[in-house]
């Protein structure tokens, strides 16, 4: 599985070194990280695991313009290293259900391994460096960093939620509702101390921006 994995790594390395998104390689890593962690509590399939964590943002719109040949570059490089197609199916079900604008509207039920990459996903996207790649990503897409007037959308389908808001109502529409949705109980205790990180921050965000800190 070393090899294998090694393989995947510099492929990854390669499509998403110099992302600017907050979707780049150190994020992909952490995700790896996180879902290692995450492993240590759960039975669940290793390899597909960390082969689905390595992948999962290659073929992401958030990253790309031409999502359908993302694809296919990393299904040749999965048959490439070895993999079946019975695999690649299985981390094709995890890449194309696990995020967040997936299951606006339904929530897929994944397999604990898919269950594992999310959580491992979205501990990511929260805490301090979950606030850093707000505003970072925020700023890439030219995002106001905050507005009173504009409030944070509920209901949103997967079209609604990709139109461009503020970098803090993010915080509101998806952020803070993460911890709720983690899966496994490692990811949910990580996940409360990285929620109170945000809080803390939100607060002392608002004080300063009313001139009251």
């Amino acid at each position: 599985m070393i090899r294998e994995l090694r393989r995947i790594q510099e492929f990854v390395r390669e499509e998403l070194g110099y992302e600017t998104s907050g979707h780049d390689y150190t994020h992909i890593t952490r995700v790896v990280s996180l879902s290692r962690t995450i492993l240590k509590g759960e039975q669940a399939d290793e390899q597909l695991v960390l082969v689905a964590a390595y992948l999962h943002d290659v073929s992401d719109d958030k990253v790309t313009t031409n999502p359908k040949a993302k694809r296919g570059a990393m299904i040749n490089k999965l048959r490439e290293i070895g993999y079946d197609q019975i695999f690649i199916d299985k981390v094709f079900d995890i890449i194309d259900n696990m995020s967040f604008s997936a299951n606006l509207k339904t929530k897929h039920k994944l397999s604990i391994e898919g269950q594992i990459v999310q959580d491992a996903d979205r501990l990511d996207a929260i805490g301090a460096i979950g606030i850093a790649r707000t505003f970072y990503f925020g700023g890439h897409f030219g995002e106001a960093m905050y507005n009173p007037h504009i409030m944070p959308r509920t209901g949103m389908d997967k079209s609604e939620y990709r139109k461009r808001g503020t970098v803090i109502n993010h915080f509101y529409e998806k952020l803070l509702n993460l911890k709720d949705q983690m899966n496994t109980p490692t990811a949910k205790k990580l996940a409360e101390h990285r929620q109170q990180v945000m809080l803390d921050f939100l607060h002392e965000f608002m004080d300063e921006w009313n001139g009251q800190a």
